[in-house]
C-alpha cells in the first residue's frame, strides 16, 4: 500500500502513482513501490517499461528475468545507474536528493513468493520469517502500529485493515503524506493480483476506520491506571 502525495515544499503537492504491477496470469507477477525522488524512480519506472519504444514494441525486463532474485537485482542496478548518473556533473554535491528506495514483491510459477526492499546503492535484504514485512519512505508515524498490530496469522482483509489504520496515523502527523492510496494485495500461486484499489478522501471504509480508530484511542486512554501525585 502506498500514498501518492509529493511534495518540493508547503506550496508545491502534486499526486502521483508509486506503486506499479505487471504480471503475466498464469506465469508471474509482480509490484514495485518506490519512495524518494520522484524523477529518480520515475525513470527507473520507464526504464523497466521500455517507454523509449513503441507501445507494441515493448516487453518489460523484469518479465524476462527468470527468478525474483534476479528480479531484485535488476531493479537494484538501474537504480543504482540512474541516482550514479544524477550525481555526476556540476550536482554532485546535492546528490543525497536524488536518493530513492523500493519494495519489490512477486512470485514466479514454480516458486516461492519473495519480497525485497532495495536501497539506493542498489543493494537489497529479503523479508524473512523475523522480518516480514518492509516500509519505505515516511516510516516512523505509521510503524508503532505495525510492530504492535501485526500477527503472523492474519488473513489479508486484516492485514488491509492494519495497513489502514497506520497510513490514518501517519497522514495525521505528516504533511507530506496524504491521499489517494494505492493498494495491491497479491495471493500466492496466483499470479495476478488478488485485489487493487485506490482509497480516496471519500472512501467509506477509510473514514470508518480512521474515525473508529480515534475513539477507540481515546476510549483506551481513558481505561489506563491513573497517574497521583503522591
Amino acid at each position: 500500500m502506498s500514498d501518492t502525495r509529493t511534495n518540493s515544499g508547503v506550496d508545491n503537492i502534486s499526486v502521483f502513482r508509486k506503486s506499479f504491477t505487471w504480471s503475466v496470469p498464469g506465469e508471474r507477477v509482480i509490484t514495485i513501490m518506490t519512495a524518494g525522488n520522484l524523477a529518480t524512480t520515475q525513470a527507473v519506472i520507464s526504464q523497466l517499461e521500455e517507454r523509449n519504444k513503441a507501445p507494441s514494441e515493448r516487453r518489460p525486463s523484469i518479465l524476462e528475468e527468470p527468478t525474483m532474485f534476479q528480479v531484485a537485482t535488476h531493479v537494484g542496478n538501474l537504480l543504482r545507474g540512474v541516482i550514479e548518473g544524477r550525481q555526476s556533473g556540476p550536482v554532485q554535491g546535492e546528490g543525497a536528493r536524488f536518493t530513492a528506495t523500493m519494495i519489490v514483491a512477486g512470485q514466479i510459477r514454480d516458486m516461492e513468493p519473495r519480497l525485497f526492499m532495495i536501497y539506493p546503492e542498489g543493494n537489497f535484504i529479503e523479508a524473512s520469517f523475523d522480518t516480514p514485512f518492509f516500509q519505505i519512505g515516511e516510516t516512523k508515524y505509521g510503524r508503532p502500529i505495525l510492530l504492535r498490530g501485526y500477527d503472523k496469522g492474519m488473513d489479508f482483509e486484516q492485514a488491509v485493515k492494519l495497513l489502514m489504520v497506520s497510513f490514518d496515523s501517519t497522514v495525521a502527523a505528516n504533511l507530506s503524506v496524504g491521499l489517494p492510496f494505492d493498494l495491491t494485495v497479491i495471493a500466492r500461486d496466483q499470479f495476478e493480483p488478488l485485489h487493487q484499489r485506490r482509497i480516496r478522501a471519500d472512501d467509506p471504509y477509510f473514514n470508518a476506520i480512521s474515525s473508529s480508530w480515534s475513539e477507540a484511542l481515546r476510549n483506551a486512554f481513558h481505561q489506563l491506571p491513573d497517574y497521583r501525585f503522591d
